[in-house]
Order: C-alpha cells, then sequence, then structure tokens
C-alpha cells in the first residue's frame, strides 16, 4: 500500500506532456530530458541507496526517500515554470524513487523467503504497476478539473501517506551479517558481477526497462499526435485514458507472466516476450498512420508484451542472489535496468527530432531503434544462460 501512494505521481508529468510541450514551447528532445531526469536521478542515487540495505534496515531508506518524493512533487507544482526548473525536481523525484523502490522490496524478500519469493515480487511489482499506470488518468482527470498544479500537489499528498505507512507499519528487520563477519566496502559490486545468473536477468532488465519507459514516457504524446492526425478521439478513449489501460493490462500480464515462467521456464519465457515486443516496436509507429483505434490498440498490445517478463525479470535476479550480497545484486539490477530507463525516453525525443519532428515516420523510426536495442537482452540469455528458481520447472 505504501508503494501504491508513493507511485501515484509516477507519471503525471507523461501524461501531462503535450501540455507542457505546448505551454513552456519544448522541442522533443527537451520533452525527452524532462522525461528521461527522473529516471537520471534514480541512476545517481540507486548505488548508495539500495547498498545501505546491507547495512541497515531498509525501513529508515524507505522512509527518508518517499518523504523526498513528496518534496518533489509539491516543489514541481509550485515552482516548475519552465524547461531547467520541471528538470531539477524531477531528478530529485528520481532519487526519492531510488530509495523506495528497491528498498521495499528488499524489506518484502527479507520477511517472504523460498518458493513463495517470486510470487511475492510479482505481487509487489503488481501494485507498483496498477498504481502507475492510474497515474496517468488521475493527472490528466485532476488537471482537467482544477490544473495541472493540482495533480502534483495530489501526488506530493499521497508520497506523505507513504510515509507515515511505512513509519508505522513496515518491519525494521536489520540486514543479514556477511558469512566471514566482515562488510564489503559500500559500493563493493564484484560479487554481483560474478553471480552469472543474476547478472543475465540485470542485462535483460536494462533493456527491457529502456523499452518499457520509452513507451510509458511517450504514449500519452504519441497517442495526442495521431489523434490529431485522425480528427480526435472520444473522452472515454482519450489518450491518457488508452496509457492507463496499458499500464493495467501489461502489470497483470507481467503478475501472470511469472506464472507462466514457473510453468515453462523463465529464461524461455522471457526470450518469448523479447520476440514479440520486438515485432511490436517495429509495427506500433506505422499504426498511427492508420487511424487513432488502431494506435490504441497497438500501444495496449505492445505493453503487454514488453511487461510479460518484468516481474520474472527481477525474481530472476533477486532469487539467484547470494544473502549476503543482496543489496549488491539489487543494486547493480537496477542501477542497470534503470540506466536503460533514462536512455529510452531520451532517445524517443532525439530520435524524433532527428527525423524531422512527429510524423507518422518519425514516430516509426522512434520507436523502431527499440527492436534493435533489445538484441542486446537475448545475447545476455544466450551467454551467460541463467539459472531457474526453486519452484520452476
Amino acid at each position: 500500500m505504501a508503494q501504491v501512494l508513493a507511485q501515484i505521481g509516477a507519471y503525471a508529468v507523461p501524461a501531462l506532456l503535450p501540455s507542457f510541450i505546448d505551454m513552456w514551447s519544448l522541442d522533443n528532445s527537451e520533452a525527452g530530458w524532462i522525461i528521461a531526469a527522473f529516471y537520471g536521478g534514480y541512476v545517481l542515487a540507486a548505488p548508495f541507496l539500495v547498498s545501505l540495505t546491507d547495512r541497515i534496515p531498509a525501513k529508515w531508506i524507505y522512509v527518508a526517500a518517499v518523504s523526498m518524493t513528496a518534496g518533489a512533487h509539491l516543489g514541481y507544482a509550485y515552482l516548475a515554470d519552465g524547461f531547467w526548473s520541471a528538470l531539477v525536481f524531477r531528478v530529485l523525484a528520481g532519487i526519492g524513487w531510488a530509495g523506495s523502490y528497491m528498498p521495499g522490496l528488499r524489506t518484502l524478500t527479507d520477511v517472504v523467503t523460498g518458493k513463495p519469493q517470486s510470487r511475492a515480487v510479482a505481487l509487489h511489482a503488481g501494485s507498483l504497476g496498477l498504481s502507475g499506470s492510474a497515474s496517468f488518468v488521475i493527472a490528466g482527470t485532476i488537471a482537467v478539473m482544477f490544473d495541472w498544479r493540482a495533480a502534483f500537489i495530489v501526488s506530493g499528498l499521497a508520497a506523505v501517506g507513504a510515509a507515515v505507512l511505512a513509519l508505522s507499519a513496515m518491519p525494521s528487520n536489520r540486514p543479514a551479517p556477511p558469512k566471514d563477519g566482515k562488510h564489503r566496502r559500500l559500493l563493493d559490486f564484484r560479487p554481483a558481477f560474478r553471480n552469472r545468473s543474476s547478472l543475465a536477468y540485470s542485462i535483460v532488465y536494462c533493456v527491457h526497462t529502456w523499452e518499457m519507459n520509452a513507451l510509458r514516457g511517450w504514449v500519452v504524446t504519441y497517442l495526442a499526435f495521431t489523434a490529431g492526425l485522425h480528427g480526435g478521439t472520444s473522452a472515454l478513449i482519450a489518450p491518457a485514458a488508452v496509457a492507463t489501460l496499458m499500464g493495467v493490462t501489461g502489470t497483470l500480464t507481467s503478475v501472470a507472466g511469472n506464472e507462466i515462467s514457473i510453468r515453462i521456464g523463465r529464461p524461455r519465457l522471457i526470450m518469448l516476450a523479447m520476440a514479440a515486443s520486438m515485432i511490436m516496436a517495429v509495427l506500433l509507429g506505422t499504426l498511427s498512420g492508420i487511424a487513432y483505434w488502431a494506435a490504441a490498440l497497438g500501444a495496449v498490445v505492445y505493453g503487454v508484451t514488453i511487461w510479460l517478463d518484468s516481474s520474472s525479470l527481477t525474481a530472476g535476479a533477486v532469487g539467484n542472489a547470494d544473502p549476503e550480497h543482496k543489496g549488491a545484486t539489487m543494486t547493480v539490477h537496477t542501477f542497470l535496468g534503470y540506466g536503460g530507463g533514462f536512455v529510452g525516453p531520451f532517445m524517443i525525443g532525439w530520435v524524433l527530432d532527428l527525423a524531422g519532428g512527429q510524423s507518422v515516420l518519425g514516430w516509426t523510426i522512434a520507436f523502431g531503434h527499440v527492436a534493435v536495442v533489445m538484441l542486446v537482452g537475448v545475447t545476455a540469455l544466450a551467454i551467460l544462460r541463467p539459472k531457474a528458481l526453486e519452484g520452476d520447472r
């Protein structure tokens, strides 16, 4: 529940991005930077904050982080007035997310161990995904009813609620001590890189998050372009509503995907998901030239193919981690993942500008580049051959 509250404002900026582009006269690259800044802040802070979970209870890192998230949203509401101020507050929001995502997951996986753990990880991802998906329509609705600043005020207050809930209900479990009784250096990630199975899942997670955040960051703008091209659309299937539907169906698919991976094998499920998402990446841009309904349906289907292996990847990395190096392993996993998540949204904006702006061809090239990037994940699985988890078949 704390993670649900912390995520309420996660995608308020992508949901309102067309308005910010018009209001602040942003080009596509600048818009991409604002989206990417959230993940940039995450990447900068995650190595330190997640590594700390091997030293101190994750609860206290979490509480401090969601408090920063609240401050970042409220600061955006009252002080953002252009590219640079928006960039600063999105970086701060990303730092807050760095101290709440994996530390929150660490608290959960310290309590739920063994065979049920992969399901717990999947449900954790589901709670984040549903709330993050809802953030599109919540921000869009509040902006229509009041204004865009009100959407960020609500987001900030929700993050305050996450801090209160964490203080009152989250356990303060101390991390497992090292087997030799000696703590490694705080930012020593060598044990994590020596773990071939966890590393394989983390490399795939990098390109997975590149793709996921490229779509999630730009889907409302893509659909707004398509609606303008074909004479508009109804409120029922407005871009923000489609983005929420995409996120909800994707999240449910992610939870189901973990169950499928238990039955057919984790690497096999991941390979199938990547193949399907590569096909959709090539097709999505061209659908904008056909009809709005085709683009909306394509976005939802693409979301399903992307999210299919999402929780399976994180469960694979965490489940294969050595207990005394879990924090380091989770740090590498989240650093690689959100490193890709930082580059993906920026690349969409940069490629759009390179292609001459928003057009059917521009969107086709922009989303199409993701299919090429996904080949890195295919190669990592083939070379590193990661292990299954306890309970997988």
